[in-house]
């Protein structure tokens, strides 16, 4: 599912892009307990490093980071980086399965956002990218620049 543009985003993993080459994109539901909620829609949610995995037959979000709330009082225990499920439809689920499963594809999260009242992970399977395919990157996005600067003046 793409992503409108009329829900808030909530955080974004810009490097992504950078790092990885985006083959089909996804949506799943986020499971959270009742102050995470509350923090991610605050915008207290980073994804930068983080990554999603199988396993026993579900996919979970890993090493993204949900500051703790502070007007939910005392959380003793809480764990900002502990492993969050990914909510997705069986046949979705059996799907990635076999995708990830193909040589050098990763399924990796690219932001949060919310829809109604739901917190929702846009995630991509991928494959990452080459050291030179990086360099090409930034060569023709340094072209790109020159170009748009010189068309200005």
């Amino acid at each position: 599912m793409i992503v409108n543009a009329s829900m808030p985003t909530l955080a974004t993993n810009k490097k992504a892009s950078f790092d990885y080459e985006f083959l089909e994109k996804f949506e799943g539901g986020l499971k959270l307990t009742g102050p995470e909620v509350k923090s991610v829609k605050a915008g207290h949610i980073q994804l930068q490093g983080s990554f999603l995995y199988l396993r026993n037959g579900e996919l979970w979000l890993k090493g993204a980071t949900i500051s703790k709330y502070g007007p939910a009082g005392p959380q003793p225990g809480y764990d900002p980086v502990r492993d969050r499920k990914v909510l997705l439809h069986g046949r979705e689920l059996k799907r990635l399965i076999g995708k990830t499963h193909e040589q050098g594809l990763t399924l990796v999260p690219i932001s949060v956002y919310t829809r109604t009242t739901l917190v929702k992970l846009e995630f991509v399977l991928a494959r990452g990218k080459k050291q030179y395919e990086k360099r090409e990157a930034i060569k023709k996005r340094d072209v790109e620049r020159e170009l748009r600067t010189r068309m200005k003046g």
